[in-house]
Formats: structure tokens, sequence, C-alpha cells
């Protein structure tokens, strides 16, 4: 089973726009250092909707190599096109990709038996293991509990990163779904209660900032030390919160700016914080 913490990689920008790589490797190399469990390149946080193909395959190429089989590289290439995500998937393989992450296809809002022909045809011909995306809140597409035990049953789907917000949903899910069969937090405060439910794990926003204190709080989770755990989760919970004050990736990578880590600049259609919401992240720890 897919178990851990899985780093949601930001995608940091130049001053001019352009991909900053050495930033990217930068923030690699402090996640494997770190003890992080994967990477996950091309998702939502790493603003993946602004990137063109190559980039997208620049990324991924990148991550592959860093991680050098020590940790997997979970590439992200859904689409509301299935044809595209099977190509899309087909060249992370090539890349060296370990798995997918596949989100629920937006804006045509599918059916779920369009749902399940999507993704069971991206598993039959993409070539390589599925992680399934669950984010209403971005794709105006709920899996059901349903879909998603449906799903389960097919040798190429392997998880799920759960982001649906709804515990009741989740805990149908992890009460029936297949002992193989992963459940991934796609939110990173209520990683604590979904690993104490069952999950196996968290792919992370807050990792960017914090892999060590993610690894060490999930871990501890998964080992049964729900003590240590929930101290860790009551330390990060206010960042937890504020890194989504306002639309994810913003708050992340403008409190990694301000470390040092990258440049400040986001890929239009989103740009820099309000500055009362600006101030109000950048104080989250003093």
């Amino acid at each position: 089973m897919i178990q851990g913490v899985f780093t949601a990689l930001v995608s940091p920008f130049n001053k001019d726009g352009s991909i900053d790589l050495g930033a990217y490797k930068a923030l690699i190399e402090f996640q494997i250092t770190q003890g992080i469990d994967g990477l996950v390149p091309v998702g939502t946080t790493g603003e993946s909707p602004t990137l063109d193909a190559k980039e997208k395959e620049l990324l991924i190429q990148v991550a592959v190599d860093m991680a050098d089989k020590k940790i997997p590289v979970i590439a992200g290439t859904g689409a509301n096109n299935t044809n595209a995500a099977v190509e899309a998937t087909k060249r992370a393989k090539d890349l060296g990709a370990d798995m997918t992450l596949q989100v629920a296809p937006y804006y045509n809002k599918p059916s779920e038996e369009g749902l399940y022909r999507h993704f069971t045809t991206i598993a039959d011909e993409g070539a390589l293991p599925v992680v399934l995306y669950n984010v209403p809140g971005r794709s105006s597409v709920n899996m059901s509990v349903s879909l998603l035990l449906r799903l389960a049953q097919h040798p190429g789907i392997v998880a799920v990163k759960e982001a649906s917000g709804s515990m009741s949903q989740i805990e149908d899910l992890l009460n029936q779904r297949p002992t193989t069969f992963s459940v991934l937090s796609g939110d990173d405060a209520l990683t604590l209660p979904m690993v104490a439910c069952g999950a196996q794990g968290i792919i992370s926003v807050a990792s960017n900032m914090f892999p060590k204190e993610m690894v060490d709080m999930t871990h501890a989770a998964l080992a049964g030390d729900m003590r240590t755990a929930l101290q860790i989760h009551n330390h990060l919970y206010p960042f937890f919160v504020n890194q989504f004050i306002e639309t994810n990736p913003v708050p992340i990578k403008t409190y990694m700016a301000s470390k040092g880590m990258m440049e400040e600049v986001f890929r239009l259609p989103l740009c820099e914080l309000r500055e009362q919401n600006r101030k109000t992240l950048l104080a989250t720890f003093g």
C-alpha cells in the first residue's frame, strides 16, 4: 500500500515567469533530506493549469531524476479530456514516474458512469498505477463512495487522494475499501483524523515548507503514537488554516518566498495575496 507523506510540489518561477529550476531542485533536495515519502509534481499546487506540456515534462523529469528510485514520484497527468490524460500518463511513464495522479474531470462534469470509464481507460491504457483525486471544490464533481469502491476493484487503480472534506464520506470509504487500496488525505488539517480512522497518509501542501514535521506527525499517527501526532498537529494547525487563506498555491508560495526559498511569482490568473491576508499568513509563526 502507498503510505506516508507525499509533497504536492509547488512550481517556482523566476521574475520573468519562467520556471526556476534552481529553486525547484533545491526544494526537492530539501524534501528528500527531510525524509519525505514521495513527490507529486505538476498537480494543482504546482500550478499545472498554466504549465505547457514541455514544462510539465521537465518538472516530472527533474523529480524523477532527483528521487533516483529511492522514493516514488506520482506525476500529475490528469485532464478533463480522457485521451489527453492517457497520452500525458504514457509520457510520464516514459520519463520514469512511478504513478499518476488523476483528478476528477473538471468543467464538463461527467456522470458516475462517465467518471468510471474515464479512470479505467487511463488505468488500462496509461501504463501507470492510478491515484485518484477527489476534489469537488475544484472539479465540481464529487466521487461517491460507491464509485470509489467500484474503481478500487481495478488492479491498476491503487489509491485515492480524498479532498471532499466530508469525514462521514471518508469514514464510509475507509470502512468498505479493499485492504490493498490506499486512502490519502488531500487536506493537511484532516491528516490526523483520517489516519486515526484508518487512512494511509497525506498528499500535502504544508510539507513544501515543513516536510519533517509532516513526516513526524504522520508516521507517529500511523504507528499509533497519537499523543506525539496530536502535539505536532496542534502546532501546525494555524498554518494548515492560513495556507488556504486564499487560493492554493498562492499562500504556500508566499510563505516560502518569505523564507528565501523562491521568488514570490505566480502565473495569471493567480496573483499575489491581498495585503491583510499576507500579513496574517506571514505572522502564523511570528
